[in-house]
């Protein structure tokens, strides 16, 4: 079943969640096909321009919830930070490498979720006093006046780390992916970077 984002008004103006869903997905540990273009997006980034105006647009949507984007980087520029120190993008699995790719190329940070292990409506607003979840290969992500993706059973995705809980494996087949775009960025790039991930979804995991 399609997960529609809602956003809550606390952060209405911070920021404007595109999303799509992938309702049948083949997710393999390693897809070789995949080396030659990650090989050669990464390097085209190591010697491209940092896009600023979308750098400082994340960071400004950090600063705002009360967050230092230098301390708690956006998942995007932690990406290009790696790549442009000579490091290759990260293999996990072939939807989590493509989305990677996409978040590399556009700079802005995506959430990647088994839409299977989320239960009920996803809104995005900010964490509640408490709040966290066991992150992916970290211990507790405190999420309380963080933006955070929540469903049912809580929260479980931000902008800057995932929850074990919806983490795509081998096993997933149906999937969403989000992209936390800054209410301050023109909405064309974020619908340029979703169709984008659509097309590559689409070519190496079979997406429908």
């Amino acid at each position: 079943m399609p997960h529609a984002v809602a956003v809550d008004p606390s952060v209405a103006a911070l920021v404007r969640p595109v999303s799509a869903d992938f309702l049948s997905v083949r997710v393999v540990a390693l897809d070789t096909g995949m080396d030659a273009p990650l090989a050669l997006a990464a390097e085209r980034m190591r010697v491209s321009s940092e896009m600023a105006d979308v750098t400082a647009a994340v960071r400004t949507m950090y600063k705002r919830v009360g967050l230092d984007p230098t301390k708690n980087r956006p998942a995007s520029e932690a990406l290009w930070r790696r790549v442009k120190k000579g490091d290759p993008l990260p293999r996990v699995n072939s939807l989590v490498d493509v989305i990677n790719w996409c978040s590399l190329e556009s700079q802005l940070p995506f959430g990647l979720y088994d839409a299977g292990r989320i239960e009920g409506p996803v809104v995005l607003r900010l964490g509640h006093p408490d709040e966290s979840y066991a992150g992916i290969r970290k211990d507790q992500v405190h999420v309380a006046g963080r933006l955070v993706l929540a469903d049912a059973l809580g929260p479980f995705g931000n902008p800057t780390s995932d929850s074990a809980r919806t983490m795509v494996t081998v096993e997933t087949t149906q999937a969403i992916v989000v992209i936390f775009a800054p209410a301050g960025l023109e909405a064309s790039m974020a619908e340029a970077a979703l169709a984008m991930t659509r097309e590559r979804v689409h070519t190496f995991c079979g997406s429908a």
